[in-house]
């Protein structure tokens, strides 16, 4: 057994990635745990490792004495000078055990002991090399699955994707390879790192690494937003005149940005489904140009500047509003996110019943929407007087809502009259 102790040592050392002096430091606080459970927590006990010789040496140390009166911690004089002639009273004297002799419990203990403490050498050492990957990429191949979500092998760690930072849409198969930003690192906790694939994040590091004017400084990200599964809109800015920040980000022949797409959307086994896209957009410093490029690719007519409530008006031409507002609205809502400041969409004949005050105020007074509230004023019904006049008949089939509904509308617009 003493004469494998080095091979099994290096072997283990190999597998675990650790160090040999960690894994010969757990072996032998697993023996010196062992062995105070079969002689007692009172007892001393030295545990020695000898790589030259891959001899392992363990002792309980006594304490030479005249009279005996404890025997775990005790010995006499005489029984001393049989191990060594040298011995006086006072001395430290270690009395040799054999690993057999600690039986064979304490051998389970050993055994239990020591993968306790090599697991806990291990924990530290992912740690310690996965601290300074937070916020960045890692790759690595579908492992498995639980009820947590996917485990991803990165090595000889583990890295879990949550189902709440996955993206809507992908597959994961096992054995697929795949890159991941690392957004939580623990200690102790199983599993230890958790990374994500729909962070905004991961987007923003995957054109770190793509474009080498973001390396060197001369491209900045300013912002981004993204709806993973869907769209990500980027906002940035050079710090050379010269250079063109969205070209630099796009590639030639979309070079660059096309690698950053495969990424997204490589988990996306059914090629006909709906693909990520990427919008990238020069950043302004003034919100109000800022916002015409955020809209993108629809095109704004007019925009007017609410610096109180951080608030943009955008007034766009009437066959624009729906490609700027998006599909379910999501092209304004990335915009907003990306801009930090509130965005309402108002196409220009919408803008200009607005200007009207009668057909403002009715607006207010009933809370219809501008769409709704726009087929009463094609059908020349632009104040409350009008409103309050006409059919509740007609202004049901014109507005398409229910009779309740637009009575509870006429109830408002009378009280409005009548204050």
């Amino acid at each position: 057994m003493q004469g494998e102790l080095k091979k099994v040592i290096e072997n283990l050392s190999k597998e675990k990635g650790l160090s040999k002096e960690i894994v010969v430091e757990a072996l032998v606080e697993g023996i010196k745990t062992a062995a105070k459970r079969r002689f007692g927590n009172k007892a001393r006990i030295e545990v020695k490792y000898d790589e030259e010789r891959s001899g392992l040496e363990i002792y309980k140390l006594k304490e030479v004495v005249e009279k005996v009166r404890d025997q775990e911690a005790e010995i006499s004089i005489e029984e001393a000078k049989k191990i060594s002639s040298n011995v006086k009273v006072g001395d430290i004297i270690g009395e040799k055990i054999e690993l057999q002799d600690l039986g064979r419990i304490a051998a389970q203990i050993v055994k239990q002991l020591f993968s306790q403490k090599l697991r806990l050498a291990e924990k530290q050492l992912i740690y310690d090399e996965y601290k300074h990957k937070l916020g960045e990429i890692v790759s690595g191949y579908v492992h498995r699955f639980d009820k947590r979500g996917v485990v991803f092998s990165l090595g000889r760690a583990e890295a879990l994707l949550p189902e709440e930072e996955q993206v809507p849409g992908e597959k994961y198969i096992r054995g697929h390879r795949l890159k991941a930003l690392v957004i939580e690192v623990y200690r102790q906790q199983e599993p230890q790192i958790i990374i994500s694939r729909s962070h905004p994040a991961f987007v923003k590091k995957l054109f770190e690494k793509e474009v080498p004017e973001i390396q060197e400084g001369i491209v900045k990200i300013v912002a981004i937003a993204r709806e993973p599964g869907s769209r990500t809109k980027i906002a940035v800015t050079s710090t050379n005149p010269d250079i063109d920040p969205v070209g630099a980000c796009i590639g030639v022949r979309g070079s660059r940005i096309s690698v950053i797409l495969e990424e997204l959307n490589i988990a996306r086994t059914d090629r006909k489904e709906a693909r990520e896209k990427i919008d990238v957009i020069l950043w302004d410093s003034d919100p109000a140009k800022f916002v015409y490029n955020a809209l993108a690719p629809a095109e704004c007519s007019k925009v007017i500047v609410d610096e109180e409530n951080k608030t943009l008006e955008v007034i766009v031409p009437d066959d624009q509003l729906s490609l700027a507002i998006g599909k379910k609205g999501e092209n304004v809502r990335l915009a907003s996110k990306l801009v930090g400041w509130r965005i309402d969409i108002l196409s220009e004949t919408q803008y200009l019943r607005r200007q009207e005050p009668e057909f403002l105020k009715l607006l207010k007074v009933t809370g219809l929407s501008d769409e709704t509230a726009g087929y009463l004023y094609e059908a020349d019904i632009k104040d409350l007087k009008t409103l309050i006049e006409t059919p509740l008949e007609k202004i049901a089939e014109l507005t398409k809502l229910s009779r309740e509904e637009v009575e509870k509308i006429i109830e408002k617009a009378k009280k409005e009259l009548s204050a």
